[in-house]
């Protein structure tokens, strides 16, 4: 960290895609609550200081703030959005409401030739997301860049402290990554020395030297944090670790077959598979609520995963595959200013009781760094690059009650699209694919009698950074093939449809 960032969290969308364009130059970066002490940022001793952007205002009564203390560190400062209008206030300018918001797509007009802005043109396309905006300089500040409704960025050259109202980080702003690039290298003079070969030695003779002759388990689900976690861990301390593989009853067709062969057989961990899906399905029987649902399987994964635990002998250690993005977000849950909008796919931790020391060997990195370190592992690309899948897996893509019948037509054709999306070369083309299937039946028509049965919903996306979506352009043939399958082939559903909602309004998942 003496040669990264740390980024501020003030509650914006987008914090994370600062810290992964970042970390995509060669460079650490850390995000931090906004009102961590001033000693905690120091001690990382960081070459810049990013302010994000954020839902308040700063004029307003409970205002996020921080202390001006910051501005005299020495240390470059980028606010952003929020972080600029702060800056602003409390370095002695005004910052009020504007005469009307600034939402989306604007252009930029480079008014002065700053170290922030090199190699950017004098107009360019930029996305802004405020309704405040900056009425009045603070001493010893320039206006470096227009809209044609506010002041877009300032710097004040001498202290290296700069700031823009619109969001560099996100891919809409045409040399946002330009801009980015010219903090961190040119102002803060950082240098490339984060990359994941340097990691993998790193957490394995860190592992080897935490757990010395002890003890492991690890609950695997199949998915790419738990099998990298795993992998990484296996190949520290083999057989000390002991995975453990809960069949929730709710997982893709085949999964426990595929997850017992590739990590079980292939690379000979310790797995004890558990079938507990008569358990999952008897919990969830007649709940329609998506929160009660998820909050349901939970417990239960809680549950059954402690009960095979306290089985195994002289355990010292809990893996699991948390990663950056989970520690950002429990972070924010005990005193950031971001809100959740609905529970974390993911399972919670388990209890206290258990006594077990933590191992997180992934909780330093976001998805694509957890993605390529599994491949440098030597796990099958297939396995790696898959789509993401909900910890409470159909029972959310199933919407209402969900039943065995329901999992069954759930599991087959949900098969089929993936199928069909690998054998036309589209599954790396889209970022998410998947089937749902409603509670609504609908009247049909197959050989030459009537069908009352299921309506299942095609959902494909497009995305890279998982905040916002677009729904995919599947080409008419291919929508026409999958829906013939599914209604030929899976008894229980004679209507398909697809979904062209984008995120936001929309989420990707259903529930």
């Amino acid at each position: 960290m003496k040669n990264g960032i740390v980024i501020l969290d003030f509650g914006s969308q987008y914090n994370q895609l600062i810290a992964r364009r970042i970390r995509e130059f060669g460079v650490y970066s850390e995000i931090l609550p906004f009102n961590s002490d001033i000693e905690e940022i120091t001690k990382l001793m960081p070459k810049g200081i990013i302010l994000s952007g954020g839902p308040s205002s700063v004029n307003a009564s409970d205002a996020n703030l921080i202390t001006k203390e910051i501005y005299e560190l020495g240390i470059p400062i980028f606010g952003i959005c929020y972080g600029m209008q702060l800056t602003v206030h409390l370095l002695g300018g005004k910052v009020a409401k504007g005469n009307i918001g600034e939402y989306g797509k604007s252009t930029f007009f480079k008014d002065k030739n700053v170290r922030l802005l090199k190699d950017v043109p004098k107009s360019s396309t930029v996305w802004m997301s405020h309704f405040d905006e900056v009425e009045i300089l603070p001493n010893g500040f320039e206006e470096i860049g227009h809209t044609s409704t506010c002041i877009a960025g300032i710097a004040n050259e001498e202290k290296k402290i700069y700031a823009t109202q619109f969001h560099p980080e996100v891919a809409h702003t045409e040399f946002g990554t330009q801009i980015i690039k010219n903090f961190v290298f040119d102002i803060c003079k950082c240098e490339k020395t984060w990359n994941l070969s340097d990691y993998i030695e790193t957490s394995i003779k860190e592992i080897k030297e935490t757990v010395g002759n002890k003890k492991v388990i690890l609950g695997l689900s199949g998915g790419v944090d738990s099998s990298v976690a795993a992998m990484l861990i296996h190949k520290a301390i083999g057989n000390q670790l002991t995975c453990i593989f809960v069949d929730l009853g709710l997982m893709r067709k085949n999964e426990a077959k595929n997850v017992m062969q590739t990590y079980g057989e292939h690379y000979n961990m310790n797995i004890i598979h558990v079938d507990a899906s008569k358990e999952f399905l008897s919990a969830l029987k007649d709940v329609s609520d998506p929160e009660t649902k998820r909050k349901i399987i939970g417990h239960k994964f809680i549950d059954v995963f402690n009960r095979e635990a306290i089985k195994l002998k002289d355990v010292s250690f809990l893996a699991q595959g948390t990663i950056y993005p989970d520690v950002i977000e429990s972070k924010s849950a005990k005193g950031g200013p971001s809100v959740t909008i609905k529970s974390h796919h993911n399972v919670g931790g388990l209890p206290e009781e258990m006594n077990l020391k933590l191992l997180e060997p992934l909780k330093e990195l976001f998805k694509d760094e957890v993605r390529n370190l599994g491949l440098q592992l030597g796990i099958p690309r297939k396995m790696i690059m898959r789509h993401p899948f909900p910890g409470p897996g159909l029972g959310i893509r199933i919407l209402g009650a969900v039943d065995e019948e329901k999992v069954k037509i759930l599991q087959e054709a949900d098969d089929i699209f993936i199928q069909e999306l690998y054998k036309n070369n589209l599954y790396d083309k889209v970022s998410q694919a998947f089937v749902v299937l409603l509670p609504v039946k609908s009247v049909g028509v197959m050989g030459d009698e009537r069908t009352y049965e299921y309506t299942a919903v095609i959902r494909s996306a497009n995305t890279t950074d998982f905040m916002t979506a677009t729904w995919s352009r599947l080409p008419y043939d291919f929508l026409d093939l999958v829906s013939t399958r599914i209604i030929n082939e899976v008894k229980g559903i004679n209507r398909v449809v697809y979904d062209i909602s984008s995120k936001p309004p929309a989420t990707i998942e259903w529930e």
